[in-house]
């Protein structure tokens, strides 16, 4: 590998994925460091760059925020970092900083994936330059999405995650009212999420009218997968209902044929476990557009780091 020239960054509401990028493209050094631990994003790539003891100082670097980015400040939505991209860039004495939406570099991804980092989950095949999708629950809901040009291929920016949350059964009904009253508005993030899942927890604990201390994410999903707590398989068993909803609304609003993707942090821990069946059944079921839904094939991205390979192409192709 030749002396990297770019550092890149996934940073999410909890971890901070850093790697080195060299002239070819090539990944190295991956390292995840806790946001917690760091006042903000220049601190934390500073701690990665020296533990890396990298013989050359990065040159430019391209980092993928969970946040919307407009402009040059950032407000992170789901953890407090907030600060000003030309800071970052000047602590780290680089010569441009690029900073995107996370799901926008898993997005770039995508077309580099290739059958190794994906496994399919249903449908049929994709249609070559149609529109692709791609969300993934993980500390949030990320939404994003790729359309054909002449270019190539154009990511969307987007804020999908914070669609009202729908239901297609009573008990569903009931759920999204209890989020309702307690965030104001139950947005898709409210319930397809780490914290969503602990929040369709609650609900139905709530439901039941029982008072119970509030688990972690882990914890619902262990129990839901050693089969001994009810209320964590209902809560995982919505979890994925409403996913397959929210995933079925996008392909649709974005006449996804070429194919819907999704990334995240709890997905691919689930790998085997995930209801796949359900998931696609709930997918599908849209009424008298059941058909075309059903020709749509969906994937689980399996790739370790999809945001490195959406910012390492970016760094080396501009």
């Amino acid at each position: 590998m030749t002396p990297p020239k770019f550092l890149i960054a996934d940073i999410g509401g909890t971890n901070a994925r850093f790697a080195l990028v060299d002239r070819k493209g090539a990944i190295a050094s991956p390292g995840a460091l806790a946001c917690a631990d760091f006042p903000g994003p220049a601190a934390a790539a500073r701690a990665y760059i020296e533990a890396t003891a990298a013989k050359e100082p990065p040159l430019r670097g391209a980092f993928a925020i969970a946040s919307p980015v407009a402009g040059g400040d950032i407000d992170m939505t789901n953890h407090p970092w907030t600060f000003s991209i030309d800071e970052v860039r000047r602590d780290l004495g680089l010569e441009k900083l690029d900073v995107i939406n996370d799901f926008v570099a898993i997005a770039l991804s995508v077309p580099h994936l290739g059958d190794g980092g994906r496994r399919w989950l249903g449908g049929g095949e994709a249609l070559a330059d149609a529109p692709i999708a791609i969300l993934g629950p993980g500390t949030g809901l990320g939404v994003s999405g790729l359309v054909s040009c002449a270019e190539g291929w154009l990511p969307l920016a987007t804020e999908g995650g914070h669609v009202a949350l729908a239901a297609m059964t009573a008990r569903e009904e009931a759920v999204i009212g209890i989020l309702r009253r307690k965030f104001g508005h139950a947005s898709a993030e409210r319930a397809v999420s780490g914290p969503g899942l602990v929040n369709l927890y609650d609900a139905l604990a709530e439901l039941e009218g029982i008072e119970a201390a509030s688990p972690g994410p882990a914890d619902v999903t262990r129990r839901a997968l050693a089969g001994n707590c009810p209320r964590s398989r209902e809560a995982l068993a919505l979890f994925t209902a409403f996913l397959g909803t929210v995933a079925s609304n996008l392909a649709l609003s974005l006449g996804a044929r070429g194919g819907v993707y999704m990334a995240g942090g709890i997905l691919p821990k689930l790998a085997d476990a995930f209801d796949q069946k359900s998931f696609r059944a709930r997918f599908e079921d849209k009424g008298r557009f059941s058909g075309y839904l059903a020709a749509i094939p969906t994937y689980l991205i399996t790739h370790e780091h999809p945001a490195f390979l959406g910012l390492a192409g970016m760094v080396t192709e501009t």
